[in-house]
C-alpha cells in the first residue's frame, strides 16, 4: 500500500505539485532546526531513537499492509538498510547539530544526490557523464569551503565531516534499496527500515538517555522531528513520487538547504556566513549539473 493517490484535474496538478515540493522542502529543512534545538538536551542517540520510533509509528499502516512482501525481502536486509539509511546518518546529523549551526547540516545533506551517483559508479559501474563529473567536483569543493569556515570563531569542520558522512550513507542506502528491494511499496520500505533502525538504536538510546530534566522546547522539537519531519514527510514524498516520478520529486533537494538556513536565521538567529553561501552555491550547482542527464 502506498499513500493514497487521488486523480487530480490537470489544472490542480499544475499548482499542487510545486506547493507540495515547497512544503516538503520546508519540512525537511526544519528538521535541522529541530535537531539543533533538542540535540544538546537529549544527546544524539536518544534524539534519534525518538525520531525513528515516531516516524515508524506514522508509517505503520503502510508497513502492515505490505507485510507479506516485506517478509519475502528478509528482515535482516531491512535491518541493514535501516542502519545505513536511517539510524547512522540521523545520529551523525544530530551529533553535528550539537556542534554547529543548523544550516551546516542542511547544506551537507545536499551532497546525497552527488554521492548516490558516485556510489552507483563504484559499486555497479553506472556511467558518470561529463556534466555529472563536473558536478561531483563542484560538490566536493563546496564541502571543502564549508569545512574551512568558522562560526563565532569556532571551526565547524567536525559537523561538516559528520554531515558529509551522513550524506554518503544515504547514498549507499539509496542504491541498496533500488537494487535489493524491488517490487516492494516504497512507503512500506520506509516504515520497515525505520522500525528496524529504531530497534537497533534502542540499546544506545537507553544507555545514554539523559538524566537531567529535558526542557519543553526540546521535547516539542523531538516530537515534531519524528512525527512531521520523518513520518509525515515520507508520506508526502511518496505521494509526490506517485504523481510526478522520483527524478522530479528529488528536486526537493534544492529547497532543503534554503529552508534549513532560513528557519535557523528566523527562529534561532543563526547568521549566514560567507563560507556557507559559497559552499551552498557550489554544492547545489553541482547537484543541478548532475541532474542534467536525468532530464
Amino acid at each position: 500500500m502506498n499513500p493514497p493517490s487521488v486523480p487530480l484535474p490537470p489544472a490542480a496538478k499544475r499548482w499542487l505539485t510545486p506547493v507540495e515540493l515547497v512544503v516538503l522542502g520546508a519540512i525537511w529543512g526544519a528538521s535541522f532546526l529541530f535537531m539543533r534545538v533538542s540535540a544538546s538536551d537529549f544527546g544524539a542517540f536518544a534524539l534519534v531513537e525518538i525520531r525513528l520510533a515516531l516516524g515508524a509509528l506514522i508509517l505503520l499502516p503502510f508497513t502492515w499492509q505490505a507485510r507479506a512482501s516485506l517478509a519475502l525481502a528478509g528482515w535482516w536486509r531491512l535491518a541493514g538498510i535501516g542502519a545505513i539509511n536511517s539510524a547512522m546518518p540521523f545520529a551523525l546529523f544530530a551529533w553535528g547539530a550539537q556542534r554547529a549551526p543548523a544550516g551546516i547540516g542542511a547544506i551537507t545533506n545536499s551532497m546525497t544526490v552527488l554521492f548516490t551517483a558516485l556510489v552507483a559508479f563504484l559499486l555497479y559501474r553506472e556511467r558518470i557523464s561529463v556534466l555529472r563529473s563536473i558536478g561531483l567536483c563542484a560538490g566536493f569543493a563546496g564541502v571543502a569551503v564549508l569545512a574551512s569556515g568558522k562560526v563565532g570563531g569556532a571551526s565547524v569542520w567536525p559537523a561538516v565531516l559528520a554531515g558529509t558522512l551522513a550524506a554518503l550513507l544515504y547514498a549507499f542506502g539509496a542504491n541498496l534499496i533500488r537494487r535489493s528491494l524491488v517490487g516492494i511499496p516504497a512507503s512500506a520500505v520506509a516504515g520497515a527500515t525505520l522500525l528496524c533502525a529504531s530497534a537497533l538504536m534502542s540499546p544506545l538510546a537507553i544507555a545514554t538517555w539523559p538524566r537531567a530534566p529535558i526542557g519543553v522546547a526540546s521535547w516539542i522539537s523531538a516530537v515534531l522531528l519524528g512525527v512531521v519531519c520523518t513520518g509525515a514527510a515520507f508520506v508526502l514524498y511518496y505521494r509526490l513520487i506517485l504523481r510526478i516520478g522520483a527524478p522530479r520529486a528529488a528536486t526537493v533537494t534544492y529547497l532543503i538547504p534554503l529552508f534549513g538556513v532560513i528557519w535557523a536565521w528566523l527562529l534561532l538567529g543563526e547568521a549566514l556566513t560567507a563560507s556557507m553561501v559559497v559552499a551552498g552555491t557550489l554544492i547545489l550547482g553541482g547537484v543541478a549539473l548532475s541532474q542534467q542527464r536525468t532530464r
